[in-house]
């Protein structure tokens, strides 16, 4: 087994967490469930399987993340962020499998990678940006930066290498629990967003310019940063959000992918960022505190 620890965040994840734990049988070397308050069978599943389960409160995905890697014990090589609806294939394990072998003892302490989105049962092929993000680093070196939306793990030191193979993200459990799950993100959105006009940073912002003369920063992050809050926020409210789903449906040629393309396009791209439009111009309008958007339910 690779000489590795998983760290996975659940809550009522039963539909999907057997899946996810059979994707890394035989490659993780450990395996750590934090679940926030299943009332389902996730924790009983996931221990039958193998898999230490710990509990903590939820107070955002950054914090829930951080917590694991500083509370339980986390002696392997490399730690590994996957989500519950996230499955690894095998040709992505034997990569990873080089990549520790070739990397375990330079700079190289973090590894990306890009995943394949299904949603309604179909692989979403365009219209969509599947984002590349850190999943694996030496333990040690990585933690996730404290924001409420949009958080990338980051490197302390060293440099980061990229994955061809991809993973699986299965994005959907039925539409009621998609809608609320993008009712959770548009209030985190939001507050994010009021965070960043009001000159709030995220922790691992601040500390940018001091990172940079160590380490490359990922320009894919903050390119995709800049241009959400200095180009697409620049564009009138509610305009901004269907240009948005005409250009990755149209011009990214998210019609390839039939109805549940188009479903998947139209309620991300169109529907999810007028909700986080309206909530903006709700929070201007009352200007009320912001509330705590806890764990998803």
């Amino acid at each position: 087994m690779a000489d590795v620890t998983f760290i996975i965040l659940t809550k009522n994840e039963e539909i999907n967490i057997s899946d996810c734990l059979n994707s890394i049988k035989g490659f993780a070397k450990r395996v750590v469930v934090v679940d926030s308050g299943s009332t389902d069978a996730t924790c009983r599943i996931a221990k039958s399987m193998g898999a230490e389960v710990f509990y903590h409160p939820f107070e955002n995905y950054a914090r829930q993340f951080n917590w694991a890697i500083d509370n339980t014990e986390i002696n392997t090589k490399w730690t590994f962020r996957l989500d519950a609806d996230e499955r690894l294939t095998p040709e992505l394990c034997n990569e990873l499998h080089g990549i520790l072998k070739r990397h375990g003892e330079d700079d190289v302490n973090g590894v990306t990678m890009e995943a394949w989105l299904y949603f309604m049962g179909r692989k979403i092929k365009h219209g969509c940006h599947n984002k590349r993000k850190l999943m694996m680093f030496k333990t040690g070196s990585g933690r996730i930066e404290d924001r409420k939306m949009d958080e990338h793990t980051m490197l302390s030191e060293g440099r980061s290498i990229s994955c061809r193979e991809r993973f699986i993200h299965y994005d959907f459990k039925n539409m009621t629990h998609w809608i609320n799950k993008m009712n959770w993100y548009a209030t985190r959105e939001m507050q994010d967003y009021y965070d960043f006009i009001n000159g709030k940073r995220a922790e691992a912002d601040l500390n940018n310019e001091i990172e940079n003369e160590q380490n490359a920063i990922d320009t894919t992050i903050n390119s995709t940063r800049k241009n959400k809050f200095e180009v697409y926020y620049k564009f009138p409210m509610f305009l901004r959000s269907q240009l948005l789903f005409l250009y990755y449906f149209i011009a990214k040629l998210g019609f390839l992918d039939g109805k549940e393309g188009f479903v998947f396009n139209f309620m991300y791209h169109c529907w999810y960022r007028s909700l986080v439009d309206a909530k903006i111009l709700e929070q201007r309008k009352y200007n009320k505190p912001f509330e705590k958007t806890g764990d998803l339910k």
